[in-house]
């Protein structure tokens, strides 16, 4: 992918969606891997149009970005190339894996955030990740782990007020258990936006259980 030009850097952090070579999803990777396993004709673009799917390598995705770029541009992302443009692809199929990893969902702050959408459990409004902090339900002195089921979302004001605490004896109530993800959180995010609605198509709920990767 050399020769881009007036690029914004973000557009290559996009994310895409990766399936093995049965359809099944595996992991997550930036746009700028999925367009260098395309350009190595390891990996082809899957595109769903009219609940249909439709495959394309790097040259054929080249002329359909043509048509994208002249009837649909605000619908996608852009690479601009030197000589031409491509549409950012949401989802790419290895043409030669079918494994399924087996990942479990990481226990770490970012998940937990993700999971509780930003928002203190406690008082239910939504802040910035630099004002939330982390809560054992029930409080370590009391015994309570550093698990899924008793790590929860909380702004300062509310982790101040709750103290060494349980939620009833401070008069707080959680604004919903907490529990473990069977995906990553990150992952739900991303599907309540329209940009990432194609893969809904390929996402299920028994099995599937990814990984972020950057």
């Amino acid at each position: 992918m050399t020769g881009a030009y007036g690029l914004d850097p973000s557009v290559l952090d996009s994310h895409v969606l990766v399936l093995n070579r049965n359809y099944t999803a595996v992991r997550v990777t930036s746009a700028r891997r999925a367009m260098c396993m395309l350009f190595k004709r390891i990996a082809e673009i899957v595109a769903v149009e009219d609940s249909e799917w439709a495959s394309y390598d790097f040259e054929s995705w080249r002329e359909v970005s043509e048509y994208k770029a002249r009837y649909e541009r605000d619908n996608h992302e852009w690479i601009r190339c030197v000589r031409f443009e491509l549409a950012v692809p949401r989802v790419v199929r290895l043409l030669f894996y079918d494994r399924l990893p087996k990942t479990p969902v990481k226990f770490n702050r970012r998940n937990i955030f993700a999971r509780d959408r930003n928002r203190c459990q406690y008082c239910r409004r939504e802040f910035p990740t630099s004002e939330l902090t982390l809560d054992h339900v029930l409080p370590r002195s009391r015994g309570g782990k550093t698990c899924w089921n008793n790590m929860v979302c909380c702004c300062v004001r509310c982790n101040v007020r709750k103290g060494g605490r349980t939620p009833s004896e401070a008069g707080m109530k959680l604004k919903t258990d907490p529990v473990k993800p069977k995906r990553p959180p990150v992952i739900t995010l991303r599907l309540s936006s329209d940009k990432y609605a194609t893969w809904k198509q390929f996402l299920d709920n028994a099995y599937w259980n990814v990984e972020l990767r950057d």
